[in-house]
């Protein structure tokens, strides 16, 4: 199905085997009292990816704080090896008061939490959301990830110049709990997905949901007949093929094999592109270009995430309009170009010491984020969700966080090496990774613009997959070409 919906005669809900979309409403969202209600309950499940935003973000404004490095508090969270353990250990035992492993434990808790919310909420989205509006909010959706990381940055600007002392840093985390505690109270007035409800055979539940929040309420309304007809038999038609539900089924089809390799990419990309050296350690890449000054690190780590937040925000409404692959494409290409003037300035400025390549480099960390912001944060999550079928699509979320996180190790454990070791030219290894990655996305990424999550599966399995119903003519005109590009490849 795609955003402009082709009219087609009418059906009902038993006539599953031979339906195709009916015209649904033209009235605008903002104009259906239930459908503005749900997009202004998902508020409280994009908080996942705000929550998420700010832990990650806080501690580049934490270390800009000298009260923070010079404590007992100073650390790494995620760099703590068995010789530092002992040091705390110790220092515990001499000061009850050391506020060493409360922290720990507050950052473990928060970043447990964060995670497990961060893995569902998109989920829920994107299953909740009336198909017109699929690919916009799901990919908003961790384009708030930065809004987080500005509540981080400028709270911690804000602590850094107007308080002193451990207050400057305890504040900031502290102010942690806020958004988890928000979505917390508000999660229980948010409907259950209608996929997973009639996996559970709950289908008059999951049809009272469709009915109310995509047709307003209106029983006989043909479109949500043919919408939760097809989810249904499609549903069915899955757990019939499906071998099992186990993490083998991520590999056991072509299909699925196809899926995994780009959600694994796709993870490994959206962190390893270059854009760590800056999520993690801005204060070190400023320093390489003479930038020392705290408030002068913090003022420019809070402009960056503004911009980038704009940037992705603004990209997440050209979604249905540009797609997917191209969005991809035209980032990966920027990244590399605006990457590669940043390292050659780089280069100038430590051979010369010049102010202007100084500011030739801080320039093209903000164009690279920009074009970053095109595709990475948003796709990233909404990308997977999109391509995965409704029996492995949780599992193949999981799939995506777990690449995530393991290339955020690599982020922390040898970009600060190699900073040391090579400085600038250490960007070299980046270069190359998204020369890779332009060719990857030009070669093997699927255009997933157009189809209902059901009908993306025809783009990897071909004709024969476990689509309930039967496609309208025009929507297999659009579909032909890509899956012919699909098998090809």
């Amino acid at each position: 199905m795609s955003t402009e919906l082709e009219k087609r005669p009418n059906t009902t809900v038993e006539n599953e085997a031979n339906f195709t979309p009916p015209t649904g409403s033209e009235v605008p969202w903002w104009k259906q009292k239930y459908l503005r209600q749900l997009y202004l309950m998902m508020t409280f499940l994009f908080l996942g990816s705000t929550t998420l935003g700010y832990d990650g973000s806080v501690l580049n404004g934490l270390q800009t704080m000298t009260t923070f490095s010079n404590s007992n508090a100073q650390l790494r969270s995620s760099h703590i090896s068995q010789q530092n353990v002992n040091r705390i250990r110790e220092k515990t035992e001499h000061n009850p008061d050391n506020p060493v492993p409360m922290y720990l434990a507050g950052r473990f808790f928060i970043g447990f939490g964060a995670n497990i919310s961060n893995g569902t909420c998109p989920l829920l989205i994107t299953e909740i959301a009336h198909p017109r509006h699929r690919g916009k909010v799901t990919t908003i959706y961790n384009t708030l990830w930065y809004l987080g990381a500005i509540v981080a940055a400028w709270t911690t600007y804000g602590t850094l110049t107007t308080l002193s002392g451990h207050l400057q840093w305890r504040l900031p985390t502290g102010l942690q709990c806020l958004m988890p505690g928000i979505q917390l109270l508000a999660i229980f007035f948010i409907p259950e997905s209608p996929r997973w409800l009639i996996s559970k055979g709950r289908d008059d539940e999951a049809l009272k949901i469709l009915t109310k929040y995509h047709a307003n309420g209106d029983r006989d309304d043909e479109f949500v007949k043919w919408e939760f007809a097809e989810i249904r038999e499609t549903l069915h038609m899955e757990k019939e093929a499906a071998h099992s539900s186990g993490w083998l089924e991520l590999f056991r089809t072509p299909g699925n094999r196809k899926r995994s390799f780009l959600i694994i990419f796709t993870a490994i990309i959206s962190q390893c592109s270059g854009n760590g050296l800056v999520s993690y350690y801005l204060s070190s890449v400023l320093k390489t270009i003479g930038i020392t000054d705290s408030k002068k690190q913090a003022l420019i780590n809070g402009g960056l995430t503004i911009w980038c937040w704009l940037v992705s925000l603004a990209c997440a409404f050209l979604v249905d309009r540009v797609g997917r692959r191209t969005l991809f494409l035209f980032s990966g290409v920027g990244m590399l170009i605006s990457f590669t003037i940043w390292t050659a300035c780089s280069a100038v400025y430590a051979k010369t010491g010049s102010t202007s390549a100084g500011s030739a480099v801080l320039a093209m960390i903000f164009l690279f984020y920009g074009t970053a912001g095109a595709a990475w944060p948003g796709l990233t999550v909404s990308y997977t969700v999109e391509i995965l079928p409704f029996h492995i699509r949780a599992k193949g979320l999981t799939l995506c966080f777990m690449f995530t996180a393991l290339s955020g190790v690599f982020n922390q454990y040898v970009n600060p090496i190699g900073l040391a070791a090579l400085e600038w030219k250490f960007y070299f290894v980046y270069i190359a990774v998204l020369v890779i990655e332009c060719l990857v996305i030009y070669f093997f990424y699927v255009e997933t613009r157009g189809p209902t999550l059901e009908e993306i599966a025809i783009l990897f399995d071909g004709p024969d997959s476990h689509v309930g119903g039967k496609m309208s003519s025009g929507m297999e005109k659009k579909m032909e070409s890509s899956v012919e590009h699909v098998q090809e490849v």
